[in-house]
């Protein structure tokens, strides 16, 4: 048992569980691909908010680095009320882990950032004209649906 005072140990503990718990359930969910967009967990980046497949990929890619921050998170947790250590060294111990825990989940949301910026991400429709597609191409009424934000010029020639 520690030998800092439970006053200390107990809130430093239950927020590193705090993060664990969050963490691991980001790191799965976003690994099986059930998180949602309008939830609270997840990258949530504007390229990841893009569309589904961008924040599903983002996720994904972010799953493994949450994960770790997960591990850290809950070992440390029980270090800090297992180690019979001073009240300074449990501090030094918690701030650690929560730092430590805190940039791994900022880590990841890059990483799934950078991922989610490879997704192509379908063009807008133009605006309708009288046939219900736009008036500069002679796309006829199927529109522009196979156009992708990320090669403009392919749009132009189509």
């Amino acid at each position: 048992m520690s030998a800092a005072p439970l006053f200390l140990v107990l809130p430093i503990a239950l927020i590193l569980v705090v993060v664990a718990i969050a963490a691991a359930a980001m790191a799965l969910r976003g690994y099986r691909g059930n998180l949602v967009r309008s939830g609270r967990l997840g990258v949530h980046t504007p390229a990841a908010m893009a569309s589904d497949e961008a924040f599903g990929v983002a996720n994904k890619v972010a799953a493994p680095v949450s994960a770790g921050a997960a591990v850290i998170a809950g070992v440390l947790a029980v270090l800090v009320v297992v180690l019979p250590v001073a009240a300074a060294t449990t501090v030094v111990i918690g701030l650690v882990g929560i730092a430590g825990s805190l940039a791994l989940l900022v880590a990841a949301g890059v990483l799934g950032d950078r991922a989610a910026r490879q997704v192509p991400v379908p063009a807008s429709r133009p605006g309708s004209g009288a046939a219900g597609a736009c008036s500069g191409c002679a796309c006829g009424g199927g529109g522009c649906a196979g156009i992708s934000r990320t090669d403009p010029a392919a749009a132009g020639s189509a």
